[in-house]
């Protein structure tokens, strides 16, 4: 059973309608006031606007770097699920961002723009983008060679190494 409380119905005679103001109340600071419309701005600011917010979320995998790291500092050294989950992330993830980097960057195309998907469109802040995620790249990096899931010595290539021919079998 559900009660709601009508409003509507209150007779205009209520003893709550004829209460004073409470001390401090003042019927000019809460009348309705009246919108006043901006002008609009122009076209070239919302292109600045536009710009600017490229130029945020092409840090924005810059600014992940540091909890990222913290993430792989306490993974620990071994090679275990959870590390390796977090490598397979940080390896990943960069080939998916420039994959998609035009996409990622048509809404802040300028409005002049013919093409918003364009490579051309916002060219520097796409570069910093790049390099952003190619840092993402390379912490995934480092943590794969300090696991030892990179064959950097002589000994991860031992099986593609050939033998030379004895000493003993080239005399005769």
């Amino acid at each position: 059973m559900s009660k709601s409380l009508e409003y509507s119905t209150l007779e205009p005679a209520s003893k709550w309608r004829n209460l004073p103001p409470p001390p401090g109340f003042s019927k000019s600071t809460s009348s309705k006031s009246t919108v006043k419309s901006k002008a609009a701005l122009p076209p070239s600011s919302y292109d600045q606007l536009k710009e600017k917010r490229a130029l945020d979320f092409a840090i924005a995998p810059a600014k992940s770097l540091p909890m990222q790291a913290f993430m792989l500092y306490m993974s620990g050294g071994g090679v275990q699920i959870f590390s390796m989950g977090i490598v397979f992330m940080l390896l990943l993830s960069p080939f998916k961002n420039i994959a998609g980097i035009n996409e990622a960057f048509a809404p802040f195309a300028p409005s002049t723009a013919k093409n918003p998907k364009a490579l051309t469109t916002l060219p520097a802040q796409k570069l910093v983008y790049i390099a952003c995620n190619v840092l993402t790249l390379a912490v995934g990096l480092w943590k794969c060679r300090s696991m030892g899931l990179l064959p950097l010595g002589t000994g991860d290539w031992l099986a593609f190494e050939t033998r030379g021919i004895a000493p003993e079998i080239s005399l005769f």
